[in-house]
């Protein structure tokens, strides 16, 4: 039988994956960097308190307010300060606080927003949804990673905030947790979606799981998808195409986006992280969505654009946040 078709890659415009801006990374390891940077009135500040950046509604659509260092409060004791990188010569930097964002702006009046990257990551334009993310990233990784694994001692911020140092100067290096996620497809051509029991109801996505040590990204598909769902994928080389990837720094994931071939259809979730999955033909899916019967994930997020890989199109749904 010949097997059923997949998407093909790649996957294009991934929202979060279209950074243009150069990090710069060279550029990062001198001690008086920031402050030279800080000093310059031709840098642009990004500020982000609790998860959420300063954000404008223009006739293109939403960007980043963006502020020379003489318009931003000095940093905090506990904020983390960040050179991002450069773009037509200009550099950027990031001032990121767990503290709630201000009450008001000089740019309130003018229609400013302090607003997360799931509700305009896929609204942004490359540069900004780049500088949003790589900002939002580096500051979790900071807000968990303040003291050495080995003596207990404090870190110290170094290399323009992209290192973490002990006292006697061993390194710690920002941490990406990476993960499969995945549209699997059975041989008559449905997918398969998943409800986990801490989303609302009706809420559906595809499968994914983090990848373990020692374990390639095309064996972490296939044992979560028999772990998560019961379902064996196929064993060939094109059983498992890889079709994208996308940073999700919620906190610290790069989503790593696949097809695959089921060879088989009984579902037996795990009843932990799968509390219900089913088989959804294209006719399916359209009504359920309709209905309300499912609920996709948002438009932001690599799992929307596997599922709609499969469909063949958009989805006949209105966008809504993941809440």
């Amino acid at each position: 039988m010949t097997p059923v078709p997949l998407p093909s890659p790649p996957l294009r415009n991934l929202a979060l994956s279209r950074q243009h801006l150069d990090r710069n990374g060279v550029d990062r390891t001198p001690a008086s960097r920031l402050a030279e940077l800080w000093a310059s009135p031709d840098t642009r500040v990004l500020q982000v308190h609790a998860g959420r950046a300063p954000v404008v509604d223009t006739p293109e659509g939403p960007r980043l307010v963006l502020r020379a260092p003489g318009e931003v409060a000095a940093p905090g004791p506990e904020d983390l300060q960040l050179y991002l990188g450069v773009e037509d010569g200009v550099h950027h930097v990031a001032v990121v606080s767990t503290d709630a964002e201000p009450e008001s702006t000089d740019g309130a009046a003018g229609g400013e927003e302090w607003r997360g990257l799931r509700e305009v990551g896929e609204q942004l334009p490359a540069r900004d949804a780049g500088l949003f993310t790589e900002a939002l990233a580096m500051g979790n990784w900071h807000a968990v990673t303040r003291f050495s694994p080995r003596t207990g001692q404090p870190l110290t911020a170094t290399s323009s905030g992209w290192v973490k140092a002990e006292p006697d100067g061993k390194e710690h290096f920002p941490r990406t947790d990476a993960a499969v996620i995945m549209a699997i497809v059975s041989p008559d051509d449905r997918l398969l979606l998943g409800h986990q029991p801490i989303w609302p109801a009706n809420r559906y996505s595809v499968l994914a799981g983090f990848v373990e040590p020692g374990e390639c990204f095309e064996d972490t598909v296939r044992r979560e998808a028999f772990e998560e769902a019961g379902i064996v994928i196929g064993t060939e080389l094109d059983d498992v195409r890889y079709l994208g990837s996308q940073p999700w720094p919620f906190p610290a994931s790069l989503m790593v986006g696949f097809a695959a071939r089921a060879t088989t259809t009984d579902i037996r979730v795990d009843g932990d992280e799968i509390a219900l999955a089913r088989w959804f033909s294209r006719e399916e899916l359209a009504e359920e969505l309709r209905t309300g019967g499912v609920l996709p994930p948002p438009g932001v997020s690599i799992a929307r654009r596997l599922i709609e890989a499969w469909y063949g199109g958009p989805l006949p749904v209105e966008d809504r946040p993941w809440v």
